[in-house]
């Protein structure tokens, strides 16, 4: 009997922290990037750049998708990109940098938080390491209310803004998950006083002037992009004809896509020479 009555009050905590939660923030969450609310730095947690089941991971195809979006539509001036990096051959922070570098956000727009490992880690450091003093949360709706939680509580003030991805086997995991996590916030904010992993020096960020481009001339410019790797595709395959007086493979336009992949790519190799990451300190900025 006493050990039921435990289990009964510990769902009963863990229900009543999920609502608590999720009330707290209901009413600041955008649901696309262009309901999401204006922000000087916006803040994009890492997750990993392939599912468990193979191929890509949707949650973090959707998460760079929004936060290009938002630079795009400037919502917000400077991204920071916080994520796991204790190994050299796992690296969320990088792997965020090469999606959005091919998706013309400016090197100067991105700072790389490599000491990301957690969402508490995430925001302690965005307050502490990088003086962030307003952000927007770039996440899935399920993880949002967790992480503005705590900002709260670290008086951060923060809206979220949800990004859209497609279904995916083993939600209910992540969603189960969430729910337990949402209760070992509680603990960690107001009982044993968790600390993050890596405090580090300050490192206040640099938000760059935006770009004299406008939104929509970076729009038309990544259409044009997406339409020139369609038909290079095309001619790969033999499906262009060859009247078009151009031989397959060895266009001018492959030439100058492979030398741009060639020098996004260089800097990054698997000992990920990105500020911070061969040296051991999991503290840098990218610009």
């Amino acid at each position: 009997m006493t050990l039921g009555a435990l289990v009964v009050c510990l769902v009963l905590v863990g229900v009543g922290a999920n609502l608590w939660m999720v009330e707290r923030t209901r009413g600041r969450i955008g649901h696309q990037p262009s309901q999401c609310v204006q922000a000087p730095v916006g803040i994009v947690f890492g997750t990993s750049l392939w599912s468990r089941q193979g191929g890509r991971n949707p949650y973090f195809a959707a998460r760079i998708d929004a936060a290009a979006a938002l630079m795009r539509d400037r919502r917000v001036d400077h991204l920071l990109l916080s994520g796991d990096n204790r190994t050299r051959y796992y690296n969320e922070p990088v792997s965020m940098w090469r999606e959005l570098r091919a998706r013309r956000v400016r090197d100067v727009d991105m700072t790389l938080d490599y000491a990301g490992f957690s969402t508490f880690d995430t925001l302690v450091r965005a307050r502490s390491v990088f003086a962030v003093e307003q952000a927007l949360l770039i996440s899935q709706a399920w993880h949002l209310p967790r992480a503005m939680f705590i900002a709260d509580a670290l008086g951060l003030p923060v809206e979220g803004c949800a990004v859209q991805a497609e279904a995916a086997d083993g939600i209910w995991r992540l969603r189960a998950r969430e729910w337990l996590a949402r209760l070992g916030t509680l603990g960690d904010l107001y009982l044993w006083g968790r600390e993050a992993y890596f405090p580090g020096p300050k490192e206040p960020l640099v938000i760059a002037a935006p770009p004299r481009v406008s939104a929509q001339a970076v729009a038309a410019a990544l259409a044009l992009h997406a339409k020139e790797g369609a038909q290079a595709g095309q001619a790969l395959s033999g499906q262009v004809p060859s009247s078009q007086g151009t031989p397959s493979g060895s266009t001018a336009d492959e030439a100058g896509r492979a030398d741009g992949e060639k020098d996004a790519s260089e800097p990054l190799s698997a000992t990920d020479t990105a500020p911070g990451s061969a040296g051991g300190s999991p503290s840098s900025s990218a610009r």
